[in-house]
This record gives structure tokens, sequence and C-alpha cells, in this order.
């Protein structure tokens, strides 16, 4: 960089790159992964039944290109101007919402499918989703209209970042991080009292799968708390759209494997209900 710019000019032109090349990598590993996984994802999609679930599928597979399309064009089109950012940033922020409270989604009625359709603790999981929800809405575009876009001062550099008043983005994955620690909780309770009495193929599938992903969310959760309260720059806000991801691609892998194994069994289920969640009918006991 030229020594002409001050050192807070290079350290934001800096983070920018760094910044836009997780972003790039980010996009290239999701279209790997979508290649790598388009032969059983054709065939979920053509032999599986229409319901809530399938939808959900859908949107959580697809809304993270419409997301990349819109990050990347941030990211790479020169000249962007402050109301700019903030129009982009916003429909960014849109499809994030909208991708993580899909991904949610499957979990949350994974562990109803766990807990037998217990009502008073599907009841709890969607007032504590719903209230996680609001909040990081609120957090989130509160933060966009009270924190200013910035862009670099030197040329060739593109994208932007905010600045100041940002801090409140840790929020969002604070809320996550409760919302997380209360589902796993809820899978581990279950872990606990049926472990001696259910050996059944898909059960253990949906408890292995629910532990791994809440143990994600809850690590990168505190990694985005963390980095939106001590980072600076882009680089305050470089690790969320990477947790975004994560969970649409834990959150779509996990159903495509739950829904072969389900397609490829030879055994009778009986007692909880899956019809949300894979062809057959129930999964308790074999």
């Amino acid at each position: 960089m030229d020594s002409k710019y001050s050192a807070d000019a290079v350290a934001a032109a800096r983070s920018l790159q760094i910044f836009t090349l997780i972003y790039t990598s980010m996009a290239t590993f999701w279209l790997y992964d979508y290649a790598c996984s388009i032969r059983e994802e054709g065939i979920f999609l053509l032999c599986s039944r229409w319901n809530r679930v399938k939808f959900l599928y859908v949107v959580t597979r697809y809304v993270p290109f419409l997301l990349f399309a819109s990050h990347l064009y941030l990211n790479f089109v020169p000249d962007e101007t402050s109301n700019t950012c903030q129009f982009i940033n916003n429909i960014c922020s849109v499809f994030s919402l909208i991708s993580i409270v899909c991904s949610e989604c499957f979990f949350i009625l994974r562990t109803y499918a766990l807990w037998n359709n217990n009502k008073v603790v599907f009841a709890a999981m969607l007032s504590t989703f719903a209230a996680v929800i609001v909040g990081s809405i609120v957090a989130l575009f509160s933060a966009t209209a009270t924190a200013p876009f910035e862009t670099s001062s030197i040329p060739g550099i593109t994208g932007c970042y905010q600045s100041s008043g940002s801090v409140t983005l840790f929020v969002p994955f604070l809320l996550l991080f409760g919302l997380e620690l209360t589902l796993i909780s809820l899978t581990l309770t279950c872990v606990i009292r049926n472990w001696r009495t259910t050996n059944n193929r898909l059960y253990v599938v949906i408890l292995k799968h629910n532990v791994f992903y809440y143990a994600c969310g809850l690590f990168f959760s505190a990694v985005n708390v963390l980095t939106s309260l001590l980072l600076d720059y882009a680089y305050s806000g470089m690790f969320q759209d990477f947790q975004i991801i994560t969970h649409a691609i834990l959150a779509t892998r996990m159903h495509l494997h739950l829904w072969h194994t389900d397609r490829n069994r030879d055994c009778a289920l009986d007692s909880i209900s899956l019809s949300q969640l894979a062809p057959a009918a129930h999964i308790e006991s074999a």
C-alpha cells in the first residue's frame, strides 16, 4: 500500500480484501458442495412428496445463492456509495435471516419428533425461536440504520464495511447461542432418557445430527459474538455469513442423509412420527 495513505486506511483496505477472499472461498465451497450432492438431491426432489419440510429444504438450499450473488456484487463492484452499501446489505440481511430461520426449523421439528410430539416442548421451542427472530431483526436493522457504511479511500479496493456503532451486531448471534443451547439441552435430555431403550437406526441418526448441528451452532455463535465485539473494520463481520452458510449446508446435507437412510431401510417403524421429516411414518422402535 502507498505510504501516502494513513495506517487506518491501509488497515481498512486489508480487512476488505480479506473479507472478499473469505466470501469468495465460501461461494466456491458452496458450489462444490452443491455439485457433490446434486445426484442425491435430484433423487430427493423427484421422489419425495411435497410437504412443509421439503419446502424448507428448497428455501434453505437455494436462498444462499441469492445471498452470494448480492454479497459478491457488493464486494466486487467499484464506486459504491454509502446508500448503495446500506441497501444491498439490507437485502443480504433478509436472505441471511430467511436461511438461518429455515435451517433452525429443520432441527426444531426434529427435536419435536424426538420428544414424541410433546406439545408443551414444541410451544416452548416456538416461543423461544420467535423471540430470537424478533430480537435479531431489531438488532440487525437498527444497527444498519445507525452505523454508517464506509468504503476504502485507496483506489482499486472494492467493498464497504460498517465503521462505528455496529457493535450491536453481536446481539443476533448471542440470541442464537441461547437458542442452540436450549435445543441441545432438550436433545441431550432425550439421549439420557432413551439411550438404553431405543436402538432404532433413524432415531440414532437424528440424535447424532442434532448434537453435531447444535455444537457447530454454539461454536460459530460464540466466534461471531467475540469478533463483533473485539474486531474492527470488515473483520468484525467476516464470519457472520460463514455461520449462515455452514448451518444451511449442515441442515440440507443432514436432511438428505436422513431421507435416504429412511428410504433404504427394510424395517417397519412405529411411534415417533416422521411424516414431516422423511417418507416413512414413524421411528421410535423397530
